[in-house]
């Protein structure tokens, strides 16, 4: 089908990837704790647009360029890990009473979820890695076959970020009533997010 072979094979895969747990999954459930399903909606499509983008970079074959040239590699890197540290030492930061009731536009949302996931680099390695095991070069018509993969990477990663939105939201009503809980899940989050940000700064 389209160039592809085992497809479904394909599928499971995907799913095995978007269930480990990662930055972009604690993006969704910090983004619907705060700003209900819209921010979980916005962060689900700043992680699929940033997901697209890493994408089709590896179709083009900017891994290769990024791993023939380390200091660039080097510098998304690092840029990433600064980005996901800052963000987990804000979280870290919040004391009971301390955040005050504001509104936040979902569009911040949306952009956070894009810059964590574009300033992952070794995404744009595992996409260069892992999707050629399921293109057939023989059948393949070309444009067409990555076509359909990335719509499958981008149903696949809405459903299932929206079924965490979905979830975080009603676990989140209960929360809300236990400000102290709360923020001991904020800054558990904000450690977690921290811990990523460490982990990819000292990956080689």
């Amino acid at each position: 089908m389209f160039g592809i072979q085992d497809y479904w094979a394909f599928v499971v895969a995907v799913v095995v990837f978007l269930a480990i747990p990662g930055p972009g999954n604690f993006a969704v459930i910090t983004s619907t704790s705060k700003g209900g399903l819209r921010g979980g909606a916005a962060a689900t499509l700043g992680i699929i647009l940033g997901d697209q983008a890493l994408y089709w970079l590896a179709v083009a074959g900017v891994a290769a360029l990024l791993k023939a040239n380390p200091s660039v590699f080097a510098a998304v890197q690092y840029a990433g890990a600064a980005y996901l540290a800052w963000l987990g030492f804000q979280m870290l930061r919040t004391r009971p009473g301390s955040a005050p009731p504001i509104t936040i536009h979902p569009r911040q949302y949306l952009r956070q979820a894009l810059l964590i996931t574009l300033l992952n680099p070794k995404a744009i390695v595992f996409y260069m890695a892992f999707v050629p095991l399921f293109i057939d070069p023989a059948r393949q018509p070309g444009l067409t076959t990555f076509a359909v993969l990335a719509a499958t990477i981008a149903a696949l990663t809405l459903a299932y970020c929206m079924s965490v939105a979905l979830i975080t939201h009603f676990a989140a009503a209960r929360l809300r009533s236990n400000p102290r809980t709360a923020v001991w899940l904020n800054r558990m989050a904000g450690s977690i997010l921290l811990a990523f940000g460490l982990k990819l700064a000292i990956q080689k």
